[in-house]
């Protein structure tokens, strides 16, 4: 026997329990669960701090493995956003009766079983347990070494509350940090139903190539911005610092800014003092380059071919100057990881155009990419960002934690 294996049987027997629960119960259940998050603020920060104490600040996960006061809050509001969602979980989508006399109903019913690896991020942690224990499924969590004491203080947390409702604890289990155990839960197949990386594109692909339980990618974000050339300027300036600076380490940050050939010279300038706030480098192709540099900015570096596709995660971005429309595409299709992509412009047929052949999870036109969020698009939090076509795409949250059941009733028919 694998050493989890006892806790992914715990797990798996905790499901039936969890897939039992009223709507009403999984409301409370949150709702108690956001009280108790927000009572133990002080003592998750300091635990949080015994993890950031063994990082670098300069880290770029650094930022997101940091719980704030504020950012507590954040989560425990989204527990309770969450608890007033529409429960997925027993939805009819089909009711009929056959020719046959035979009543059919299609149900939505919880997937059972949620594993999911992750890395440097302990909201993961809550939003995951929150979405799972809504929907009706148990959880595996697989959180990273860099994590843990943030990790292990809110699963303590979260299986307190699961306690006062006389639900098993191993409804919401937290795999030890070593990356030993992580070929043991892509193996086990009769103990979860399905496996959600979240992470890094490394993560991402060993989970694709050794999982044999079923997967859905969270991919990484390789997110473009388009400036054409009929933009306001202003704004899209304003879009572009916002896209780059705002969270540099999170998936929806801007990776490439693409600037059309005509307003390149008048608008990259206009760049200057924002990114040299925020000390932005700059990789730049021959064009943009010389534009940087008679701007007098100088924290440019001329951009190798493999930092056009590259996930900076960091106060770090690519520039290349297009010459239209269809070289932007042509870029995007080549380099994008279908992620969040977006065109800033005032000319409504190529803004069109755009949003109807870019393929990605989520395409903007006169906004910036960092509004992909499962919270801001009102799904009440996340597990990730999908950026597959199967089941699942875009910010992955409550609703497609489900799948489908037919349901059928009959008085004694049989078929020859």
């Amino acid at each position: 026997m694998n050493p989890i294996t006892p806790l992914l049987q715990a797990t798996k027997q905790a499901s039936a329990v969890v897939r039992r629960l009223s709507p009403a119960i999984k409301t409370d259940l949150l709702n108690r669960l956001a009280d108790v998050l927000s009572a133990h603020t002080t003592q998750i920060v300091a635990e949080n701090q015994h993890d950031l104490d063994r990082m670098d600040a300069n880290d770029p996960k650094y930022d997101r493995l940091k719980l704030t006061e504020s950012r507590i809050d954040g989560l425990a509001q989204s527990l309770r956003e969450v608890a007033i969602l529409p429960d997925p979980a027993g939805e009819i989508l089909v009711d009929r009766t056959i020719e046959q006399g035979l009543k059919l109903k299609k149900i939505a019913v919880p997937l059972g079983v949620v594993g999911v690896i992750y890395e440097a991020r302990p909201n993961v942690t809550v939003d995951v347990a929150s979405l799972c224990l809504r929907s009706g499924n148990a959880c595996v969590l697989k959180g990273g070494k860099e994590a843990d004491f943030s990790n292990r203080y809110l699963v303590g947390l979260i299986q307190g509350v699961l306690a006062e409702f006389d639900i098993p604890k191993a409804a919401v289990t937290l795999l030890p940090p070593d990356r030993t155990v992580v070929n043991e839960l892509l193996t086990a197949v009769r103990y979860v139903d399905i496996i959600i990386p979240r992470g890094s594109e490394s993560l991402i692909q060993f989970v694709r190539q050794n999982s044999l339980v079923p997967t859905i990618e969270t991919g990484a974000g390789v997110c473009h911005t388009y400036v054409e050339a009929s933009a306001d300027l202003a704004k899209a300036a304003a879009i572009v610092v916002n896209a780059k600076v705002s969270r540099p380490s999170v998936c929806n940050t801007l990776d490439c800014l693409l600037v059309d050939q005509a307003i390149a010279p008048h608008f990259l300038p206009m760049l200057t003092n924002d990114f040299l706030k925020w000390k932005v480098e700059v990789f730049a192709d021959d064009t943009s380059y010389t534009i940087f540099e008679q701007a007098g900015y100088t924290n440019l570096q001329p951009a190798q071919p493999d930092d056009f596709g590259r996930e900076f995660l960091d106060y770090k971005i690519a520039v290349k100057v297009v010459a239209g429309p269809d070289e932007a595409l042509s870029h995007i299709q080549t380099y994008s990881s279908r992620h969040s992509e977006a065109i800033l412009s005032q000319n409504q047929p190529v803004i069109d155009r755009f949003l109807s052949e870019v393929d990605a999870a989520a395409v903007y036109a006169n906004a910036s990419t960092r509004f992909t969020d499962g919270a801001v698009f009102g799904l009440g939090a996340e597990i990730g960002i999908s950026t597959q076509k199967l089941h699942a795409r875009g910010p992955f949250a409550l609703e497609k934690l489900v799948t489908e059941k037919w349901i059928v009733v009959g008085d004694g028919q049989v078929r020859w």
